[in-house]
């Protein structure tokens, strides 16, 4: 039977252990991922993390989860309070929901059902996760509305802006993924991972989408609708207790929906890695195994999200506009271009994908070298005029020297008495403060 018989074949008991388990997978995973963030920054910037309530400190995320409902709810004066109240949930809803359509395992048993470790084999299954990943930034833009405050406004548009253009990149990058695959399908695209990982098939497409899948989630370096230091908190500014809780939920699990999803087109969803999968006649890539393959890629990749924050210091707005719009969208034009015509040139004639590789590679190389040599042979011209900053403003010259101070002049006037506190000092010491003045 194949994955969408499976899937329809099974009874609604299943169905329903299913729907609990997706559900609870970004609750769970961002209870962990909040302490393990902390831990690994800490320890990564030479300070320690959280390291008080339970045993080393990991008990941190369950003791904030439980503080977190019996703070006192302040809803401003200004708000919208229907639209107030809607826009956690709204934001949180469909990154729960793209958990659905994602391959964790081949075909299994579950007390004696065979099934298969999907929810919903759907055939447009990429556009699902796409659209989850769009529907939940209105309520990011809402909140930053309904809020009736200045800054969150300013936070919502800027998330607004960010989607839209990291969401143009994200689906750039998965169009050569869908023509190696023949198939907008989550499970089609895994299945045709078997001779060979997408992530170095097609290595621009990964780059890219690793980019984009920062800039869509507001993480740091590209955290602008959070900027603590211009917009206070941004879009959740106004927000307390449990629906402040609501978007740190929605931020960490669409942080493990993109690393799913970058598992799934990329890494080879469940299968497991190339010296493993040699092993004992494919076990390792049946059964229960696949699970810890597909959790462990995805752990990789959030851990990459972990490092960045630690690393890079916050992009300027222009920056991030910048690298999304004139780089990531231009390259993945061109790259989609060459893509299809390697695979127009490789259906007519016998090329193999290693041959296209390595020339592709070495025409790449020839490019980099002439590119190296021009800009060698470049002369540039040394002025006298002031060098001008990113912002348009010019530079002191070099050779700014500071003027002395003028020299003060004694100022020579009647002496007048100060008035003297009460019981301050004695009679000798108020004359001499008078003979002073």
């Amino acid at each position: 039977m194949t994955r969408a018989e499976l899937l329809a074949d099974d009874p609604l008991w299943l169905i329903l252990i299913k729907v609990v388990v997706v559900l609870l997978i970004g609750p769970l995973l961002t209870v962990f991922m909040i302490v393990w963030e902390r831990k690994a920054i800490g320890r990564l910037q030479q300070r320690p993390g959280p390291n008080r309530v339970g045993p080393g400190g990991y008990f941190q995320s369950i003791a904030d989860a439980i503080k977190l409902p019996f703070k006192e709810q302040i809803i401003p004066a200004t708000a919208d309070r229907k639209v107030y109240f809607l826009a956690p949930m709204i934001a949180v809803t469909p990154a729960l929901l793209a958990f659905s359509v994602m391959p964790i395992g081949p075909q299994v048993s579950i007390f004696g059902e065979q099934t298969v470790l999907q929810l919903v084999d759907l055939p447009v299954g990429v556009l699902v996760v796409l659209a989850c990943a769009s529907v939940g930034v209105y309520g990011i833009v809402l909140a930053g509305w309904s809020s009736g405050s200045p800054y969150p406004l300013l936070g919502g548009l800027r998330s607004a802006a960010q989607v839209i253009s990291y969401e143009i990149a994200m689906g750039l990058s998965i169009v050569g993924v869908v023509l190696y695959a023949q198939s907008l399908s989550t499970g089609d695209i895994v299945e045709a991972q078997q001779n060979g990982w997408f992530f170095y098939l097609l290595p621009f497409s990964f780059v890219i989408y690793l980019i984009s899948m920062v800039g869509e989630t507001n993480r740091a370096p590209f955290d602008l609708p959070e900027a603590e230091s211009e917009l206070v908190g941004g879009f959740h500014t106004e927000y307390s207790s449990m629906k402040f809780a609501l978007f740190f939920l929605a931020e960490y699990t669409n942080m493990i929906v993109v690393s799913a999803f970058a598992t799934t087109l990329f890494l080879g969803g469940w299968m497991a890695p190339w010296p493993i999968s040699l092993i004992g006649d494919n076990y390792f890539n049946s059964g229960w195994w696949p699970i810890l393959w597909f959790f462990g890629k995805m752990f990789v990749l959030l851990f990459c999200f972990i490092w960045l924050r630690a690393t890079l210091p916050r992009f300027r707005y222009d920056q991030f506009m910048k690298i999304g719009w004139k780089v990531l969208v231009p390259l993945n034009l061109v790259w989609i271009v060459l893509i299809a015509g390697l695979r127009a040139i490789r259906g007519e004639s016998d090329v193999t994908t290693g041959q296209i590789l390595t020339y592709g590679g070495i025409v790449i190389l020839v490019i980099i070298g002439l590119s190296f040599a021009f800009d060698r042979g470049r002369v540039i011209e040394d002025d006298d005029q002031v060098p001008i900053t990113g912002g348009g403003y010019p530079v002191p010259p070099l050779d700014l020297e500071i003027p002395k101070a003028p020299k003060r002049k004694a100022v020579r006037g009647r002496n007048r008495r100060r008035p003297a506190a009460v019981g301050a000092g004695t009679d000798a010491e108020k004359e001499s403060n008078d003979g002073d003045l």
